[in-house]
């Protein structure tokens, strides 16, 4: 199911460049395209990222598409708290979720822009 090693383990070959970590840190980043774009931002940003990327870099495909997989799977949750909201316990989970969002995103960020890959907890891989 999930794979324990980090992803800096999975990704072989040489260290990413320096335009190769910009690329995997805006992957991540991305996510707060969800501030423009309301609907579906968070997803559509690495989306495009991966789509465009993923065969001129190993490194930013990985990280692209783990992105992807965590803002799908932030947007599940979200969709689980919508569904709680008429019990309460909704909207302190979604404000935990996404408290846990961004704090996920930068943190990934940082990683990725110092060519270390990052694997979100908590995540379904949905995308392979």
């Amino acid at each position: 199911m999930n794979d324990p090693k980090p992803a800096a383990a999975s990704y072989s070959g040489a260290p990413p460049t320096q335009e190769e970590r910009t690329w995997a840190m805006f992957a991540h980043l991305s996510a707060f395209a969800l501030f423009v774009f309301p609907v579906a931002g968070n997803i559509i940003a690495p989306l495009i990222i991966w789509l465009a990327r993923r065969e001129t870099s190993a490194f930013v495909e990985m990280e692209a598409k783990e992105a992807l997989n965590f803002n799908i799977s932030v947007v599940l949750g979200w969709m689980v708290c919508g569904s709680l909201f008429f019990m309460l316990i909704g909207v302190p989970l979604a404000a935990a979720l996404s408290l846990y969002w961004v704090i996920m995103a930068v943190v990934a960020g940082v990683k990725a822009s110092e060519g270390a890959g990052y694997r979100y907890p908590f995540t379904l891989r949905l995308v392979k």
